[in-house]
Parts: C-alpha cells; structure tokens; sequence
C-alpha cells in the first residue's frame, strides 16, 4: 500500500483538523511546500493535498501552493478542495496534479463527473468519499447527506470510477485508529481501488491495514501522527509494505 502524507492548507498554511472542524485547526506549517519538502526529504513518494478553502467556498483557492509543490519537488502529488467545475480540474491538473478529487460535485453534478471522466480518465480522477456516522458528508464536510457510505461507492462505481478516497470524518485528527472491519467493508464495496483516511495514530493502525490484505485497499493518508512525530515517514511505509 501507498503512504500519502497529508498537506491540508487553509488561509495559506499547512493545518490539521480535526474532525472537519474548521474551528479546531492546529497549523503546523506556515508555508505548506515546507511541508511538502519535509515528507519528499524523509522519503515520501505520494502526497495529498486539500484546499480546504476551496472545499468551504467551492472553487479552488491555493492552487499556486499546488503549483509550488508540483515545480519544486519531485513528488506524485494528488488534489482535491473546491473542483466543482470542468475548468477547475483543469486548473488544478495544469497546475502539477497527479490526480484530482471530485468530492461534491460527484454527489450534485452528475454531468460534471461523466464529463471529466471521459476527458481526463479514471485513472486521473478520484472521488472523495467522505463520510460522519456512516453518511455520506458534503461542502467540505459542513453537511451531511442520507446517502451510506457503501451505498454511494456502488453507485459511483456504476457510473464509472475507478478510484476513491474515503475519509472517516468521526475519527479524523482524533489519532484512535481505523475501524479495521468498516475499511474492509468499504474495500469490498468499491470494487475499485480505495485510498483510506481518518484517525491513524500508531504504527499499529497500518500494521492492521496492511494485515487486512484487502486487493482494493491502495493506500492510506496520514496527517496528524506524522506531524506529531509518533512515527516517521520511512518506519509508516515499512509497516504498509510489510
């Protein structure tokens, strides 16, 4: 599995949250490529990054920091915040994505994801899953839907994509751990590849990831312990590819 080190930005620092609470943040870097360039140096392949005032407002707003990233380090960057139009994703892929990650837009423009699917390819575009008590969480997880989590990864599935990120709201920047049964159960319900978010804390929580050996689980994105330094960026992709 992949190790995706997690650059949230938000009024133009790097920050962690948590659970979605944009009163809670906590920065832990004022300019988010010093961020970047620590996890590249230590090692890391993959980054994740969210404008997270984009994903508020709904349309992009740090994608200079992107293209910072993009230029100065050799990294597979993946991004999501605010693309809500087919000339965001554009943006954000000139702008150095890797991918892109469509989060609202996937639940209230279904033309938008047809449209940049077909552009761009499912292997370029990810759908967030994002969810709170097991529905489905929107506008940068300000609102809540009645749609499950597993209901909405069948019915993305069907329409066409290939990729997801899911991410556990309830547990976020809480460092409790997985639900390791719930993350198999979403694996299995995307029948695609899944990248998983929310609440890893310890060595112990990718040890049990990486022991699920679910073939559609990709990855996983870490924020908060890693900042924290509970473990570094070398012993966490030790312990997914173990």
């Amino acid at each position: 599995m992949r190790l995706y080190p997690a650059i949230d930005i938000l009024d133009g620092s790097a920050v962690r949250l948590v659970r979605g609470d944009f009163a809670s943040r906590t920065v832990y870097e004022a300019d988010p490529l010093a961020a970047a360039g620590a996890w590249v140096k230590a090692g890391a392949r993959h980054l994740h990054v969210v404008d997270l005032d984009g994903a508020r407002g709904g349309e992009p707003v740090n994608l200079e920091h992107l293209r910072r990233i993009s230029a100065e380090l050799d990294v597979d960057v993946q991004f999501g915040g605010g693309l809500r139009s087919a000339q965001s994703v554009r943006d954000a892929l000139r702008a150095g994505a890797a991918r892109v990650l469509l989060g609202t837009a996937a639940f209230t423009d279904p033309d938008l994801l047809e449209e940049v699917l077909a552009v761009h390819g499912p292997e370029r575009v990810l759908v967030s899953v994002d969810a709170r008590g097991g529905r489905v969480a929107t506008a940068g997880w300000t609102a809540r839907t009645e749609l499950s989590a597993q209901d909405a990864l069948r019915s993305l599935r069907a329409r066409g994509v290939r990729r997801f990120v899911f991410t556990d709201v309830d547990r976020d920047g809480m460092l409790e751990g997985p639900d390791l049964a719930e993350v198999r159960r979403l694996a299995d319900a995307a029948d695609a590849e899944l990248v998983y978010s929310g609440g890893v804390g310890r060595l112990a929580d990718l040890e049990g990831l990486a022991r699920l050996r679910a073939p559609n689980l990709d990855g996983v994105i870490v924020g908060k312990a890693l900042y924290e330094q509970r473990f570094t960026v070398a012993e966490a992709q030790q312990a997914l590819e173990a």
